[in-house]
């Protein structure tokens, strides 16, 4: 299953790197891929999108399923 979530706050390759990681530890997740220019991040995987969002928020950016 692939899923899109916005991530807002990332401006540079180092926060596209921090939400990759925090996104790739969330159980479920088989491939993610960040992109700061369009505010997103694409998920493979059967991670719950709930669980997606506080990785992300955890890692200090703001997220929306």
């Amino acid at each position: 299953m692939s899923r899109t979530i916005t991530v807002e706050g990332m401006s540079c390759g180092g926060c596209e790197r921090t939400v990759e990681d925090a996104l790739a530890d969330v159980p479920g997740v088989e491939a993610v891929s960040v992109d700061r220019t369009t505010d997103s991040a694409a998920v493979e995987g059967d991670a719950d999108a709930d669980s997606l969002v506080n990785a992300v928020e955890d890692a200090g950016y703001e997220a929306h399923a």
